[in-house]
C-alpha cells in the first residue's frame, strides 16, 4: 500500500511538472461549435483552411455531430489511421477544463446518468473505514480547536446548518464556529440567502477563524456525518437549504449534483475555491457536473492530492 501510494503521487507529481511546461498546440477543424474552444487559455489553436493537419499539432479536434463535407471527413478518418489522436470537441474541453457544461444533462463513460452503484457502495464502505481509522487522532485535534475557539471568541464551539445531501434529503452538517455569532450578515438583509452566503474579507469571521477556514480544519467535525452516511470524503460540497432552493429555481437541474453524496472536500473546490454570486455557481456546477461524469477512485485519489496542496495554501478560502 505504500508503494502503491508513492508511486501514485510520483506520477502526478511528474504530470503537474510536465503540464506547466507544455503548451499544447490543437488543430481544429472549422465545422460545429468548436468556436467554444477558443477561450480556454495556455493552448495554441490552429484553425485549418483546408484539410491538411500542421506537422506541429499535438492532436486534431472536431465536432463530430456536426455536418462535415464529405472530404472533411476523410480527412478525419485518414487522421486516425496514420496515427494522428483525433478527439471530439466536447471531450477535449471537458479535459482541458476539467469541467462538464451544464445546457443539457450529459451521461457518463457508461452511458447512464446515475454513476456507479457497484463504487458508490465501495465508497462508502472506504469512507467508514477511513473515518474510523482517523477519528482517534481528529478528536485530540478537535479538544485542542475547541479550546483556542473558546479563547478566541464568546460562542458555541460548533456551527449546525441544515444542508442539502444525497438524493436531496436535508441533513445538519456540523462545522468549528469561525464567525462572531452575534455579527451582523454582510450585506443587512433578513434574506437567509444573503446570511449564508460568506463573502470576501467578511467582518464576521473571527481571527482565529479566518486561519481555520484557510486550512479547512473547520470542516474536520463532518466526520461524524461521513460516519452517519449523510456525507463522504470527497464529493461535491453540500449547500445550505436556502441557497440550494434559490440554485434549484435560478440553474437547469440543479438537483442532478445530488445524484452521489457531498464531500468534505470536492473537485470544485480544489479546481475554483469559495463562491457566492450566480454566475460562478453556475461555474461550480459545470464542475461538479464533471466530478459525476467521471465518477471513479483516481479522479477521488487526484482530489485526495490536490486537497492537501490546498490546506497548504489556503487556496479558494474566505
Amino acid at each position: 500500500m505504500t508503494s502503491f501510494v508513492v508511486a501514485l503521487a510520483w506520477f502526478y507529481l511528474v504530470y503537474f511538472m510536465i503540464q506547466r511546461r507544455q503548451t499544447l498546440r490543437i488543430a481544429v477543424v472549422p465545422f460545429g461549435r468548436v468556436d467554444s474552444l477558443y477561450s480556454i487559455e495556455q493552448v495554441q489553436w490552429a484553425v485549418l483552411g483546408q484539410p491538411i493537419i500542421p506537422p506541429s499539432a499535438d492532436l486534431l479536434t472536431a465536432d463530430f455531430d456536426s455536418d462535415l463535407p464529405r472530404e472533411w471527413l476523410n480527412f478525419l478518418a485518414e487522421c486516425a489511421l496514420q496515427g494522428v489522436t483525433v478527439l471530439h470537441f466536447k471531450q477535449l474541453r471537458q479535459s482541458l477544463t476539467g469541467q462538464v457544461q451544464t445546457e443539457h444533462l450529459s451521461e457518463n463513460a457508461d452511458g447512464a446518468l446515475a454513476p456507479s452503484a457497484n463504487y458508490i457502495a465501495l465508497k462508502r464502505f472506504g469512507d467508514t473505514v477511513l473515518a474510523l481509522a482517523l477519528l482517534p487522532v481528529l478528536l485530540s485535534l478537535f479538544v485542542l480547536v475547541a479550546l483556542a475557539i473558546r479563547l478566541d471568541s464568546p460562542g458555541p464551539v460548533f456551527f449546525r446548518q441544515v444542508r442539502i445531501g444525497y438524493r436531496g434529503r436535508s441533513f445538519a452538517v456540523w462545522k468549528f464556529r469561525t464567525m462572531r455569532p452575534a455579527a451582523p450578515a454582510v450585506p443587512t438583509s433578513d434574506d437567509p440567502r444573503e446570511r449564508a452566503i460568506t463573502r470576501e474579507d467578511d467582518p464576521r469571521i473571527t481571527p482565529l477563524g479566518r486561519w481555520l477556514r484557510r486550512t479547512r480544519i473547520d470542516e474536520l467535525p463532518q466526520v461524524f456525518n461521513v460516519l452517519r452516511g449523510e456525507m463522504s470524503w470527497i464529493g461535491p460540497r453540500p449547500e445550505a437549504l436556502e441557497l440550494s432552493r434559490w440554485y434549484e429555481t435560478e440553474l437547469p437541474f440543479y438537483r442532478y449534483r445530488h445524484v452521489v453524496r457531498p464531500g468534505i472536500s470536492g473537485w470544485a473546490q480544489v479546481s475554483q475555491g469559495h463562491v457566492a454570486d450566480l454566475d460562478s455557481v453556475l461555474k461550480k456546477l459545470n464542475f461538479d457536473f464533471f466530478y459525476i461524469s467521471r465518477f471513479s477512485l483516481w479522479l477521488d485519489v487526484l482530489i485526495v492530492l490536490r486537497t492537501i496542496k490546498t490546506m497548504l495554501t489556503g487556496f479558494g478560502s474566505r
